[in-house]
């Protein structure tokens, strides 16, 4: 995941355009938030917290689910706005707004069943409750604003928290639609709040102010370790989703058809943009030629153009300076499979694959956020885990191979946080999501995301006369 706002900007603006990606054109221009209006939306957070945890459990999830009814019913609405503001084609708009929505459900459904335990001790009854942390800050990113807010949002407010979003500067629209709809669904003023602005600004504020319990994050592993110092000295609760350079592992015994047909949007999806994007392509050497022969086809037919045309199979990336550094990992006539993108305004690069990179260069150990891949050969299964292990990063990744066996001791010995076996699936609301090493700490999602928002509390009583 590329960096957030950096730390070192010049004095911040009062206000943020947001551009078309597919035009470069300004779309909405929305006001910053400032220091002062972050303090006074946790006094604020704090008060209408402290209500919402006082709520009988059954009303908060009867809230969350009319806060899911009401974003359903403007599932349409939501995804034309992530397509204005953050260029996503309008298929994987629909998702996302949906996936919002299912998030909300889903987590309704676990706010009755934050339950605790009752533990064995000697002279009395020893039981743990689970309490809401308080207010909860959560620092969305621009690639994927809607589902990833939610990812922390939702769980959140079902937890019994207060939750204040800040979004990435380039695509507050979406998030700030979200918080009207929440007031309209019927959830308490003040509890669901949305600070848009500079990560320097409202970002830290939220990070250093001593009444946000905890901070939810996902961006770059740099500005992810500044704000795990930061929340340090306030011992402040983090979950941070980071970088990742995911493999995409091939072996000669796999269906390598489907493979190489399934390659292309798997580092594609959203541009490129995506921290589970596999562009790591590891072949078994023996196969190696005949599935480039195969992913020539399928990258080359890829449809890259206007978001909003239902065909589009991939659109712009989110601005000029990503353009900037994804061109930048592309050197000049280096050997490879390329697609096609359109000429004229907007943000476009051709979907790539370099097939002439050895393991060392920049494009094979650095996270591009782009549409650009690299395909490596490997020898054997040793090799190919070796392969795939060689990265700081460990969010995500798949394995193609027929061999049940197989498939079991490669998931165990690559280290990621979401592996699939003869797919790329990465994220569903209903599993954990997480990194190893350097691409995170924690996990969303799933039947344990609430808990990741309580404290436990042990309570002893005594029975003894």
């Amino acid at each position: 995941m590329p960096d957030q706002p950096r730390t070192d900007h010049p004095p911040h603006p009062t206000e943020h355009q947001v551009l078309d990606p597919a035009t470069g054109k300004v779309v909405a221009t929305v006001a910053a938030t400032t220091l002062e209006q972050v303090d006074t939306a946790v006094v604020r957070a704090t008060v209408a917290q402290a209500r919402w945890a006082a709520a009988a459990p059954a009303d908060r999830a009867r809230l969350l689910r009319r806060f899911a009814a009401v974003v359903d019913a403007h599932t349409e609405e939501l995804a034309r706005l992530e397509v204005s503001e953050a260029g996503h084609t309008i298929g994987n708009a629909r998702w996302e707004a949906g996936n919002v929505r299912d998030l909300l459900d889903y987590s309704a459904g676990g706010v009755e069943r934050l339950t605790g335990r009752q533990i064995p001790v000697a002279g009395g009854l020893d039981i743990t409750l689970l309490e809401p942390l308080g207010v909860v800050g959560v620092i969305a990113p621009w690639n994927f604003p809607m589902p990833i807010a939610a990812w922390g949002t939702a769980p959140a407010l079902a937890a019994g928290n207060a939750v204040l979003l800040k979004p990435a500067e380039t695509t507050p629209l979406t998030a700030l639609r979200l918080a009207e709809l929440a007031l309209e669904a019927g959830l308490p003023e003040h509890l669901f709040q949305v600070l848009p602005g500079a990560g320097p600004v409202a970002g830290n504020a939220l990070v250093e102010h001593p009444g946000v319990a905890k901070i939810v994050f996902t961006g770059s592993t740099r500005i992810g370790k500044q704000i795990m110092a930061r929340s340090a000295g306030l011992v402040k609760h983090v979950t941070l989703e980071l970088g990742g350079k995911s493999p995409n592992i091939v072996f000669a015994d796999s269906d390598l058809a489907l493979a190489a047909a399934t390659a292309p949007m798997a580092f594609l999806d959203n541009s490129g943009q995506d921290c589970c994007a596999r562009t790591r392509i590891l072949v078994q050497r023996e196969v190696h030629e005949r599935f480039l022969e195969l992913l020539a086809p399928a990258v080359e037919s890829v449809v890259v153009g206007d978001p909003s045309d239902e065909k589009t199979q991939m659109g712009p990336l989110i601005s000029a300076v990503q353009l900037e550094r994804v061109r930048s990992y592309v050197p000049d006539g280096a050997a490879g499979i390329r697609g096609s993108a359109p000429d004229g305004p907007g943000f476009w690069f051709p979907p790539t694959v370099l097939t002439d990179q050895d393991a060392g260069a920049p494009v094979a150990t650095d996270e591009v956020f782009g549409p650009v891949a690299v395909v490596l050969p490997f020898d054997d299964e040793e090799d190919a885990v070796r392969q795939a292990n060689a990265t700081e990063y460990g969010l995500a990744g798949s394995i193609w191979t027929r061999d049940v066996g197989r498939a079991l001791r490669v998931s165990r010995a690559v280290a990621a946080g979401n592996l699939s076996v003869n797919s790329h699936s990465s994220v569903r609301y209903g599993t954990p999501f997480g990194g190893y090493k350097q691409s995170g700490l924690g996990r969303e999602l799933g039947p344990d995301a609430l808990a990741a928002f309580t404290e436990t509390k042990n309570v002893f009583i005594s029975t003894e006369a």
